[in-house]
């Protein structure tokens, strides 16, 4: 069975959508919460790119929350 862990910063209630991250047997798995039948696979070399990327392009001074992952 998969487990899937999210966010910390996702809330547990409704309107609290977010990407769920799981692992699967070379790759990861990444699904919205809100489409769990949707999966897209990814290697762990892509999202740490991906990851990269957003972190690098966090803009701290517009004012909007810096994301938290549980890990």
């Amino acid at each position: 069975m998969t487990q899937w862990q999210k966010s910390t910063y996702s809330g547990g209630g409704a309107g609290n959508e977010c990407v769920e991250l799981a692992h699967g047997e070379a790759t990861l798995l990444l699904r919205e919460s809100d489409d769990p039948t949707r999966i897209i696979t990814v290697t762990p070399t892509a999202l740490a790119a991906l990851l990269q990327r957003t972190h690098v392009s966090y803009v701290p001074s517009h004012g909007g929350p810096k994301p938290r992952w549980s890990g």
